[in-house]
Order: structure tokens, then C-alpha cells, then sequence
């Protein structure tokens, strides 16, 4: 399905352009997250309580940056809110290793989740616009490419920073760069209206009050948005629980890093299973989303269950990375095809709305793996993905389709 010439034969040339931009922005991407922690530390020489508000404070900036984002897509134009958030982000980024004041570093990582997060609802409804008929494919295709480039990134990136830690920033920022090029140059003959379709003079001339009023519509989006938010509030358990668990038994730190190994490989191998799973599901969306849910709810309850052996933990993360699968290319795909010209907005909101699973999440699982171990924390990861089980339940009963329909769209 993702070898090279099917890739060449089955999309057009200008998408597989954006495939290879997109791969190569993941890749340079992946060379600052990991390493963000460690640089506030071990370079600035704050504590990890101090670490941990910095990437509190770009959440929390993120939120509204997804928001402005969606609301911004049609006021200002796709070209413009692309390519100028992703050269502001850049800027940052290549400003950080030359930034010896934490309130400055502090300013930066702001700046850099607004930024990140204003870009990335814009992108997602560009690739929306301008592929319509092959969107469904081409969001799991990038979704895949994305994840191989931040693989092969952040096993670079520990390399890279045993050398210079300001080079990975460089190259980091080098990327992003390039990317705003490729999109300046990509769209240098797009014009709004011709991405956008008809409907574009409507949506420019839309007031922001009429703008906000599409919120009143929460069947597209809100059911949807709280399941998501939830999965990714029970996702941090990885982190704030599994990893101290597992060295805490005094297993080597390769051994948490394995289990996102395993993540990796699944995504790209596994892609045969997700596609019967999504013949399955008659290749209806919501159900997609519901099948999500229940397999992150299945691989924490078999972790809680079986949570003395390691292995308990691999096949977890095998059953949940499924899940993962199915929910990551649902959410762009279900909004751009359900909300026409309103799609920006929509993702905005959404991706607002599931940033505060991410935000809210480490923090009850911390608190909850600091009150009384790994238990604890896997039952309320359980607990939030059954819950958001009835929350795409409740998206799916309002987007009921028929087996006409679904034949329609395969």
C-alpha cells in the first residue's frame, strides 16, 4: 500500500511534493521535542518543575493558537496564515539556542505553541481543499509519513545533541523554514478561491459574529471532539505512568523506548489490518472513532489486568497504537468532508478542545501515579476511554449512514 510506486502511480505529483515537505518538517520537528526537557535543565540550568511550566505555558498557548487558527483561515487566506505562522515559528525556534534569559525562553515557547498550533488546523483544511477526492487516502498517508519522519527524527536527534544542542535547534528551525518555502512557492498561483471553491466570497465576507454562531452546531463536532479529548487524556499514562513504573522495576530506560519502537513499526506495518478493520466498519468515520476508543479502553484495561509483566505492556501498546491508527486520519477527514468552506473553523475547535486532554492529562495521571502506583493510573486511562467509547457513540448516532452511501465513498 506504501511502497514507492503505488505511491507515484495512485496520487498526483503535486501531492506526493507535499508528502515529501511534510515528511521532512516531521523529521526536523522531532530533533527539538524530545530534547526540550533535557536543554531547560541541563543548559539553563532549571528544575524540571520549572521544565515542565514551560511546556504547561505552550500547551495553554496551543489552545488558542488551534482556535485563532480555524478563525483566521478565510480572513486571512490559507497562503498567508500558512506561510507567515510557519516563518514566525521558524524565527523562534532558530532563537532559542541563542537565548541565555528564561523569562525570553519562556516568551519563545509561548510564541512557539501559538504559532505551531495556528498553522496546523490551516494545513489540515488546505490538504482537504485541494485533494477532495482522494482526501480520505492522502490524510492516512501523511499521517503514516509524519510518523516515520519523527521516528527517524528523534533517533537522530539524542546524536545530534551529544555534538551541539543549538544544532538541533538549527536544524529544527531549518525545517520548518522550508516548509513556509514550499508552501509560498506551492501556492504562489492558488488563489483563495480557487482552493477554497465557490463558497470562498461566502466565507470571506462572513462576520465574526456569524463566524461563532457555527459553534451552535455541535452534532458535527462537539461528541467527537470530547472523545477525542479523552483519548488523549487517557495517552498520557505512557509517560506520567508507564515509563517511571517500568524503570522502576529497574528495567533499562531502552525499555520504555522500545515500547515506542513498537509504535512506530505498527503504524507503518499494521496498515494492511487498519484497512480490513476499515472495511469492517463498512468505512463509515464515526464507527472508526468508536473502534478507536474501544481499543485504547481494551489495551489499558489488558496493561491493568496484566500489569506485573512487560509483555502486558507491548501488546498494549500494540492494541492502543490501532486505536491511534484509526482515530489520527478520522478527525481532518470527517470535518473537511462534513462542513464544506466552515472545515478551518471546525478544526480549530476540535483541536482546541482535544488540546485539553493533553494539557489536563499528565497532570491527574501524575497525581494519581504519585497516590498509589501504576494501578491507579491505568484504571483512569481505562476509565476516560470508556467514557469517550460513549462519546463517539453519541457522534456516531447523529452522522448515521446508509450502506449505500458508505459503498459511495469507498
Amino acid at each position: 500500500m506504501f511502497s514507492p510506486t503505488s505511491l507515484l502511480q495512485r496520487y498526483p505529483r503535486e501531492a506526493l511534493l507535499f508528502l515529501v515537505a511534510s515528511f521532512i518538517n516531521a523529521s526536523g520537528s522531532a530533533f527539538m521535542w524530545p530534547l526540550n526537557t533535557l536543554y531547560v535543565h541541563t543548559v539553563l540550568g532549571r528544575s524540571m518543575t520549572e521544565a515542565g511550566f514551560a511546556l504547561m505555558l505552550q500547551s495553554l498557548a496551543g489552545i488558542i493558537g488551534q482556535f485563532a487558527g480555524g478563525a483566521l483561515f478565510h480572513r486571512l487566506g490559507a497562503k498567508r496564515l500558512i506561510v507567515g505562522s510557519l516563518f514566525i515559528q521558524g524565527c523562534l525556534q532558530l532563537a532559542i539556542p541563542f537565548t541565555g534569559s528564561w523569562p525570553l525562553y519562556l516568551a519563545i515557547m509561548i510564541g512557539l505553541g501559538f504559532t505551531l498550533n495556528l498553522s496546523s488546523p490551516a494545513i489540515q483544511a488546505f490538504i482537504g481543499f485541494r485533494w477532495k477526492e482522494q482526501r480520505r487516502e492522502l490524510f492516512n498517508v501523511i499521517y503514516v509519513a509524519n510518523n516515520l519522519g519523527m521516528a527517524i527524527g528523534t533517533s537522530l536527534a539524542g546524536i545530534v545533541a551529544a555534538i551541539s544542542f543549538q544544532l538541533t535547534f538549527m536544524l529544527n528551525s531549518a525545517s520548518t523554514l522550508l516548509f513556509a518555502l514550499f508552501f509560498f512557492v506551492f501556492m504562489k498561483h492558488i488563489s483563495h478561491r480557487e482552493l477554497v471553491g465557490d463558497s470562498a466570497a461566502l466565507a470571506e465576507k462572513r462576520s465574526l459574529k456569524e463566524t461563532w454562531q457555527l459553534l451552535y452546531r455541535y452534532q458535527l463536532y462537539l461528541f467527537m471532539a470530547l472523545g477525542a479529548g479523552l483519548i488523549f487524556f487517557s495517552t498520557s499514562v505512557w509517560n506520567t505512568g508507564v515509563a517511571p513504573y517500568v524503570t522502576g522495576l529497574g528495567m533499562p530506560l531502552s525499555a520504555y523506548s522500545w515500547l515506542w519502537t513498537i509504535n512506530g513499526i505498527i503504524i507503518f506495518a499494521g496498515q494492511p489490518v487498519t484497512s480490513l478493520i476499515k472495511r469492517l466498519l463498512q468505512q463509515s468515520l464515526p464507527a472508526q472513532m468508536v473502534a478507536s476508543a474501544a481499543a485504547y479502553a481494551g489495551g489499558f484495561g489488558f496493561m491493568l489486568l496484566f500489569h506485573n509483566s512487560y509483555a502486558a505492556f507491548v501488546l498494549g501498546m500494540i492494541i492502543t497504537t490501532f486505536g491511534e491508527m484509526l482515530l489520527a486520519p478520522t478527525i481532518p477527514t470527517f470535518i473537511t468532508e462534513k462542513t464544506s468552506e466552515s472545515a478551518p473553523f471546525y478544526l480549530g475547535v476540535v483541536g482546541g478542545i482535544t488540546a485539553l486532554g493533553r494539557l489536563l492529562g499528565p497532570l491527574a495521571m501524575g497525581y494519581m501515579f504519585d497516590r498509589g502506583g501504576i494501578q491507579p493510573a491505568l484504571l483512569l486511562a481505562m476509565s476516560m476511554s470508556l467514557t469517550a467509547v460513549l462519546f463517539c457513540l453519541g457522534h456516531a448516532s447523529f452522522h448515521r449512514v446508509s450502506r449505500e452511501q458508505t459503498g459511495a465513498t469507498r
